[in-house]
């Protein structure tokens, strides 16, 4: 017991590197994420479902109902829009958290620390996963078809992952400083549900902007899936290479700004 608390009172020196299994470590992190989200809700996992039908059923009335259209796929394209942004967000704002959320853990055992944000946000692909799937039911319930370009969208949602990962290492590092991070990373959010085409199209964004859209990867992603899943057809080139180009250069950036901040974690934690 004795060891114990000496080894609590004083951190370990920074020499000390894991050694353990990465992979098991990540797991083990994503189940806890999830665990902890859902164990007092009654519902459980079916949110994952539920937010964005809800969501969905309200935007297709306002935009088919009080602003009427003549599209059937609507609730399609909708979706095309929610999915994405709805992963964003809470994946986003779950890995800014992270360092914070496990203090005990970060402070305790000389773990990889960037692999504490990866987790927070890969632990959102489980609901990712759900709600992809509700996208799937919906286009063949309103009339749609599977085609080969929905192979592209493995790639296209591990990009938006990537790109989270590297966005969630820089605001995390910043949220151990700058508790602030959170309501901002919030803020952001709000701001960004405008900025991202969820209930309008691409042809409504003046010309001039519609460059500056694409390198939103978010919004790359949406238009991505609509040209696939509504369109039948496969996703512009220039609109890939410019969500690749962001996700890799967040990535990168996200690793320096954390790798350069982490040293000084254990005295603001």
């Amino acid at each position: 017991m004795a060891t114990q608390a000496a080894a609590i009172a004083h951190p370990r020196p920074a020499a000390m590197r894991w050694r353990g299994d990465l992979l098991f470590l990540l797991e083990s992190l994503i189940l806890k994420d999830f665990r902890i989200r859902y164990r007092a809700m009654s519902l459980g996992v079916l949110w994952s479902l539920l937010n964005p039908l809800i969501m969905m059923g309200v935007l297709t009335f306002v935009f088919t109902r009080v602003f009427p259209n003549n599209s059937r796929q609507f609730p399609v394209f909708v979706l095309c829009g929610l999915v994405p942004y709805n992963f964003f967000t809470i994946a986003w704002i779950s890995g800014t958290t992270s360092i914070i959320d496990n203090a005990s853990l970060v402070k305790r055992i000389p773990i990889p620390r960037e692999i504490v944000p990866i987790a927070a946000v890969l632990s959102n692909v489980v609901h990712l996963s759900i709600q992809i799937l509700l996208l799937f039911a919906c286009v063949w319930i309103f009339g749609g078809s599977t085609n080969v370009h929905w192979l592209w969208l493995p790639l296209l949602w591990f990009l938006e992952i990537f790109f989270v990962c590297g966005l969630a290492m820089i605001t995390a590092s910043v949220n151990v400083y700058l508790r602030d991070t959170r309501y901002i990373v919030e803020s952001a959010n709000t701001v960004l549900f405008w900025l991202v085409p969820i209930f309008y199209g691409f042809e409504a964004i003046p010309a001039r902007l519609k460059e500056f859209y694409q390198f939103n990867p978010v919004a790359a992603l949406v238009l991505c899936m609509r040209d696939i899943m509504l369109h039948d057809s496969s996703p512009h080139s220039g609109t890939v290479l410019k969500l690749a180009g962001v996700a890799c250069v967040t990535f990168v950036v996200g690793l320096i700004v954390f790798r350069r901040g982490k040293g000084a974690f254990y005295e603001h934690i």
